[in-house]
């Protein structure tokens, strides 16, 4: 899309939120469920195939390259500062012949290319290299779009005692959307970082988003992530 019909997009977009906006709060949606006392970051599939491009799951390489990944450092060194736990989500499948008998790709490929992500090439589906994993940090491969389908992410998080997740990632009409919905249901405090959240197809990420914010999670900005996690950081040292 040109800059022109972007623009006309988000015009469109903005004035259907507004209205949507009023509704929503006339009948109490809109609530906040707010900022916990230990968070987690949660990663999702900003994994090569979708961070780099050329690839059938690459997003808006624009908003990756200037926004996600940027974003994403500075959310990791808050949390690496403060030993907060990170996990990093990623998608891959071990029988990827659509015409086998049995596969670990279910039924999804009969809608989308998930095929194209192999087990055996790590290359497509290691976390992007600008935002690698460290010591410390957990690597999870799921195979559905939620990252508490059928994997240990719940059971993980509340052993290590969290009650808040901070979501990033893509995509926000899948993946990031679905990781939200199924971790306001398990229990924890979901927030949407909004610039660390990406699609492929345009108005995906604003129309999202604003639907978050109305029934599932908090959308917050990184620099509001950050001084949470931080503030965390800075009352835990005047404990002590």
């Amino acid at each position: 899309m040109s800059d022109i019909d972007n623009r006309e997009l988000d015009r469109m977009l903005q004035a259907a939120f507004d209205a949507s906006t009023r509704l929503y709060q006339e009948r109490g949606f809109q609530r906040r469920v707010g900022f916990g006392k230990r968070p987690a970051l949660v990663s999702v599939d900003l994994a090569n195939a979708w961070t780099r491009p050329g690839n059938p799951f690459t997003c808006d390489q624009q908003k990756m390259d200037d926004e996600i990944i940027p974003g994403m450092q500075k959310l990791l060194a808050a949390f690496r500062a403060a030993h907060l736990p990170v996990i990093h989500v990623t998608t891959a499948y071990e029988i990827t012949d659509r015409n086998a008998e049995f596969t670990d790709m279910g039924l999804w490929h009969n809608k989308i290319p998930v095929d194209v992500v192999d087990l055996k090439n790590k290359e497509l589906w290691a976390i992007d290299s600008r935002i690698a994993p460290v010591k410390g940090e957990y690597t999870l491969l799921k195979k559905r779009a939620s990252s508490f389908h059928g994997t240990e992410l719940a059971g993980i998080l509340r052993a290590n005692g969290v009650d808040t997740i901070l979501v990033t990632g893509v995509t926000a009409c899948a993946c990031v959307r679905q990781t939200i919905c199924d971790g306001i249901a398990d229990g924890f405090r979901p927030i949407a970082v909004r610039d660390c959240i990406g699609d492929r197809v345009p108005g995906a990420v604003a129309w999202n988003l604003f639907d978050i914010d109305a029934k599932f999670g908090d959308v917050k900005s990184v620099e509001e992530c950050v001084a949470y996690v931080e503030g965390l950081a800075a009352a835990r040292v005047a404990a002590e």
